[in-house]
């Protein structure tokens, strides 16, 4: 079976993680601040909190900003549920924002008339690695007094402008499961210049527990347990060395893609924007005709090839029509009935590549 994602592990890494389990700490010691030093220079923030995974990290950094219920946030519906899962769980109403038809991330033309005065803040997702337009996001975020939280959960090693993913939004959330750019089994983060989320982060990762000038252990907010270990932190400190490296050879995967199948006249491939630098979490193409979707991925499992579907639209989940979100949205269910994700990762080589294509134009043949 070729897997849609896979993880790379070195000796050095194994190595890690061993020595961490021959030392004095395997959680909540010296190797947190470690991998959290390594990710503000991979990301250029001053400040980074570590924490169990991807979805922990949203829901901190939607508590430390004051979310509430009542609130309104606008993001995009082509995301995994945990995005919008943890306003709700803090009580506030995503607004689904129509998505763009080439980048597939939410339209930012669109953002402005969404916004009440309900709306607190906007919450992008980078999907699949490409960035979205953070000039033209900051500029209304500016100018409605609105907090602009990034969920870079596929982009690490990403770039917009030249600028890295983590310098664009006023906080970002990364996730560090095994088929993302680095992993640390399961893991996540959110990086930010302000000091006092920071802090607040901190603590409520932890029980909302601080030791105070005495050395005791005093609670003084409401948190939760959403500490990463040190066995982690040893492991995402040794990818991030390799993080370039990984996400040079998700490049190299993607231009195998446009050499077999940049003629084939049957689906759509994904596109880069000139000023983004994409971290290829994943190869998302569309099938421009939606009744071989299907067809198609019923294929692929018969050539053992793992493909997969991201995502459908948040709101067509039985659980939010239920709550009653009733949005249609034309780009995003057009995108939904069209879109199949093939495999890409750091592990795959040419001859895979060459194999999937080849799979493909077989079936449209």
């Amino acid at each position: 079976m070729i897997p849609y994602g896979r993880q790379s592990i070195s000796e050095d890494d194994i190595q890690a993680v061993v020595d961490v389990l021959k030392s004095d700490w395997l959680t909540q010691g010296p190797k947190i601040a470690e991998f959290e030093e390594a990710l503000c220079k991979a990301t250029n923030a001053q400040f980074a909190v570590a924490c169990s995974n991807g979805t922990t990290a949203l829901h901190l950094a939607f508590m430390a900003a004051g979310l509430k219920e009542g609130d309104e946030v606008i993001t995009t519906p082509n995301t995994f549920v945990a995005t919008s899962n943890m306003l709700l769980a803090c009580g506030v109403k995503p607004v689904f924002c129509e998505i763009r038809l080439d980048t597939y991330n939410l339209d930012e033309s669109k953002v402005e008339a969404l916004i009440t005065s309900k709306t607190k803040a906007i919450v992008t997702v980078d999907f699949a690695g490409q960035s979205c337009d953070y000039n033209v996001l900051s500029a209304i975020a500016k100018k409605h007094g609105l907090l602009l939280i990034a969920d870079a959960a596929h982009a690490l090693g990403g770039e917009f402008e030249g600028k890295k993913i983590g310098e664009l939004a006023d906080m970002t959330l990364l996730s560090f499961h095994p088929v993302k750019s680095i992993t640390t089994g399961e893991g996540g983060a959110i990086v930010t210049n302000n000091k006092d989320w920071a802090d607040a982060m901190k603590r409520m990762r932890s029980h909302g527990v601080h030791k105070n000038e005495h050395g005791m252990n005093v609670m003084t907010v409401f948190g939760y347990n959403y500490r990463i270990t040190d066995l982690q932190a040893a492991l995402g400190t040794s990818q991030h060395k390799r993080l370039q490296r990984l996400n040079a050879h998700r490049r190299e995967v993607v231009k195998w893609y446009a050499e077999e199948l940049g003629t084939l006249a049957d689906i759509v491939l994904p596109v880069e924007k000139e000023n983004v630098k994409s971290a290829w979490h994943l190869y998302v193409i569309r099938v421009k005709d939606a009744s071989k979707r299907q067809d198609l991925y019923e294929h692929f499992k018969k050539a053992d090839i793992q493909a997969n579907f991201h995502y459908p639209a948040v709101y067509n989940n039985p659980y939010y029509r239920e709550l009653g979100f009733k949005d249609q949205l034309p780009n995003m269910d057009l995108y939904e009935e069209t879109c199949l994700t093939l495999p890409c990762h750091q592990q795959l080589t040419h001859e895979e590549v060459k194999f999937i294509s080849d799979s493909i134009k077989s079936f449209f043949q």
